[in-house]
């Protein structure tokens, strides 16, 4: 069965993180539904929280076993019957045991030969780093790589990009290197923004239009799995229950790959509500 409850925070998101400590639970587990943002106030007045409702599935509860009912005369010792005292049995004298006749001696085993020792294993090597080819120069995979490495620059990042064309005028870029968790950001948001930067710029000077997929350390195709994860367990619940079901905000992307996931499952539709950035998607069971 589904609960919610309702918490607040000087942010959404410390209010989720507030309602996802007291339950437990982690944010692919949940829906929330924001019910007020936050305001600051004038010089600390009329400052509100933000407020937020967070669904959650729970277990159903067992029903109670009924007590069985006291006898009455449980407690009336005294109306009992005195047991008559038994009279002690005599028991008949055993037959005297034959002796024993003396068991053989059990030969000596022979000794096990020794178990042969086991190899240890070779360790495994590597997986192989991804080599890449150095790009054109004076092509379209070269300015992309000058455009997103000079911004890493700005950010203070030593990743190398690297861009290959793939189908449909479309461009794969990957970005290597070491710590890249803070290129990716909070559920990819920094490297959207990248991918964002490139497509606008990179458009403008060159003729037609391409896209522009920038990726790192196999961040989007892990992101697409686990959507598609949550999709399916919110569709199940949707089933079971016969009622329907309001994703957390996405981006037009995790959208579409809710919607491609869940377009086949029967008695399941799905649409989306609401404007960017707090656009939803709908799971919806259909008689």
């Amino acid at each position: 069965m589904e609960k919610t409850i309702v918490t607040t925070g000087k942010t959404i998101d410390l209010a989720i993180e507030a309602a996802l400590a007291q339950l437990g639970l982690d944010r692919d587990s949940v829906s929330v539904q924001v019910l007020a943002q936050a305001k600051p106030g004038f010089l600390g007045f009329g400052a509100q929280p933000a407020k937020v409702q967070v669904t959650y599935e729970a277990p159903d509860p067992k029903p109670e076993k009924p007590a069985a009912p006291k006898s009455a005369l449980g407690s009336a010792s005294r109306s009992k019957p005195k047991a008559k005292p038994v009279a002690p049995k005599t028991e008949a004298p055993k037959p005297e045991s034959k002796p024993e006749a003396p068991k053989a001696e059990k030969k000596p085993e022979a000794p096990k030969p020794p178990k042969a020792e086991r190899k240890p294993e070779a360790p495994k090597a590597p997986a192989a780093p991804k080599e890449y080819a150095p790009a054109q120069p004076g092509s379209v995979e070269e300015k992309i790589e000058q455009f997103i490495k000079g911004l890493l620059e700005h950010m203070g990042s030593k990743a190398v990009p690297h861009a290959i064309k793939g189908e449909d005028n479309t461009y794969l870029v990957d970005l290597v290197g070491e710590d890249l968790g803070y290129l990716i950001g909070r559920r990819g948001d920094t490297l959207d923004a990248i991918q964002h930067l490139a497509n606008y710029s990179i458009n403008r000077g060159i003729e037609g239009h391409i896209r522009i997929n920038v990726d790192a350390e196999a961040y989007r195709e892990k992101r697409e799995e686990s959507l598609r994860r949550y999709a399916r367990k919110k569709a199940q619940q949707v089933l079971k229950a016969h009622r329907r079901t309001t994703l957390e905000p996405m981006n037009a992307y995790e959208r579409h790959v809710i919607h491609a996931t869940l377009q086949d499952t029967d008695r399941i539709t799905t649409y989306s509500v609401g404007t960017e950035p707090n656009r939803r998607v709908v799971i919806e069971y259909v008689r």
